[in-house]
């Protein structure tokens, strides 16, 4: 479809009821939702992606890895766990009607999951964000203009693009052909209409995955709305759902024919920018640049409880180098260092103790020994005997651009750090994260994370690549 008047279009892709992952587009506009709940099971894996199909064997040398594949080869449910396979994040439609709820801890699942030969995967961040890069990369190429809202969201902008029905199949093919993902397109013309458009693509079947809400009438667009809940619109929480209540606001329809200076009043400038989406009126512009972070916050529960201090510190030069990477990456420099401690919460019969301390630093730096020798003396103030610790974190503050120095007239001007820390990042980015680190990172495993049922790294790892 050529819109004459330029108008914008905001598309939204996602998965197919019934399929094993999900992911969505918009087009501003594109909308692109990935859902990875079970990006791993064999079904996703398709020929042609790289990846082993139905029906093809796999041998590896790993015992594990060969029963692994065997599992998924039966398996038709697929909840994913969080951090440590503590609960289910991400579920398979056929999950869902088992009754496996979102965020539901994992042992009071797991004899329905037996039950029903469900197969429940732990995270594997490696995976998705690679095969996320690989469908923003597909994405990339179909508009000038793209904003990569997260890991399983982006934003393309199609205005003026002729056919857009005819592109959005196109693209999905391709994005199912390259990469083994089905998904659906929603178009409309701002990026909240283009959510709600994936939405009814998704749930709808009968619109074989692609709803373009610019081709109803206004009598259409009204009955629809009509029938769509308000907490279906992108912003809307729960919370936010009964306070509209109160205003009797129920459907998408009610929101977007609400008095305005009345909604602003109550709700805020926000949710009167998202009645104007709704309006068809575009107020959320696309944001091609990620703006620099004001805090990187690196943090990790552990495995198993901790009752070591030189286990705490291998953690945190662990954190550290991630986080002082991150800062690097944006040419930023932190003047300011968090490192806390907590014990596990959720057992209150243990002792508890949740330290935490803030420590100006004397220069703004990125420079990861400098800010690692702050880190390890600061958790050494902070450690005490007999408490099971069960996660650490820093966190780097205060963030300018490094072409900001402020000097000190009782502290000389550091230098020599910059060239080090540049032959640092380019090793680990030509050699993979972590092949040059300061020599205690890593090194003691017992706070590491628990992934007990993670599927390999079919396409990060050369070790783990499917032979066929």
């Amino acid at each position: 479809m050529h819109l004459g008047t330029q108008q914008r279009n905001a598309f939204k892709l996602s998965l197919f009821p019934g399929a094993r992952s999900a992911l969505a587009l918009q087009f501003t506009n594109v909308h692109l939702t990935l859902k990875w709940g079970s990006v791993e099971t064999i079904n996703h894996f398709r020929a042609g992606s790289g990846i082993p199909c139905e029906g093809q064997s796999v041998n590896s040398s790993s015992k594990h890895q060969t029963e692994h594949d065997a599992a998924m080869t039966k398996a038709i449910h697929s909840p994913r766990f969080s951090n440590n396979d503590g609960c289910a994040v991400s579920r398979s439609n056929e999950a869902k009607e088992l009754g496996i709820k979102m965020g539901q801890p994992w042992f009071e699942c797991k004899e329905l999951a037996e039950e029903h030969g469900i197969l429940a995967l732990s995270s594997n961040y490696a995976l998705y964000a690679d095969m996320s890069n690989r469908v923003m990369s597909i994405l990339a190429s179909y508009a000038p203009r793209q904003e990569v809202y997260s890991i399983d969201e982006s934003f393309l902008d199609l205005t003026g693009v002729p056919k857009l029905r005819d592109l959005s199949y196109e693209m999905r093919d391709r994005v199912l052909r390259w990469t083994g993902i089905p998904v659906c397109v929603g178009i409309g013309p701002t990026k909240t209409l283009a959510k709600l458009a994936n939405h009814i693509a998704k749930k709808h079947p009968r619109s074989k995955g692609v709803f373009n809400y610019n081709d109803l009438n206004e009598t259409q667009k009204t009955k629809l709305l009509g029938q769509i809940a308000v907490d279906e619109v992108w912003g809307v929480g729960r919370k936010i759902t009964k306070r509209l209540a109160l205003h009797e606001i129920q459907t998408v329809q009610e929101l977007r024919t609400a008095h305005t200076p009345t909604l602003r009043s109550e709700f805020g400038v926000v949710m009167e920018k998202t009645q104007r989406e709704l309006q068809e009126i575009s107020c959320i512009d696309l944001q091609e640049h990620v703006p620099d972070k004001q805090q990187i916050v690196n943090s990790r529960s552990f495995g198993k409880p901790v009752t070591e201090l030189a286990v705490i510190q291998d953690a945190l030069s662990v954190f550290v180098a991630n986080g002082t990477a991150k800062l690097r990456a944006q040419n930023g420099q932190a003047a300011l260092l968090q490192v806390f401690l907590q014990t596990n919460r959720f057992k209150p019969e243990q002792p508890q103790y949740n330290p935490c301390m803030a420590v100006p630093l004397p220069q703004p730096t990125n420079d990861s020994l400098v800010i690692n020798r702050w880190v390890q003396h600061v958790a050494g103030l902070l450690w005490r005997d007999g408490y099971n610790y069960k996660k650490a974190g820093i966190m780097l503050g205060d963030i300018s651009p490094i072409s900001m120095v402020q000097g000190d007239l009782l502290e000389p001007q550091a230098n020599g750090g910059n060239r080090l820390m540049k032959a640092i990042d380019g090793l680990n980015s030509r050699f993979g994260r972590g092949t040059v680190k300061v020599s205690t990172g890593g090194m003691r495993k017992e706070w590491g994370m628990r992934q007990e049922r993670k599927s390999p790294n079919y396409t990060t790892d050369w070790s783990e690549v499917p032979v066929v």
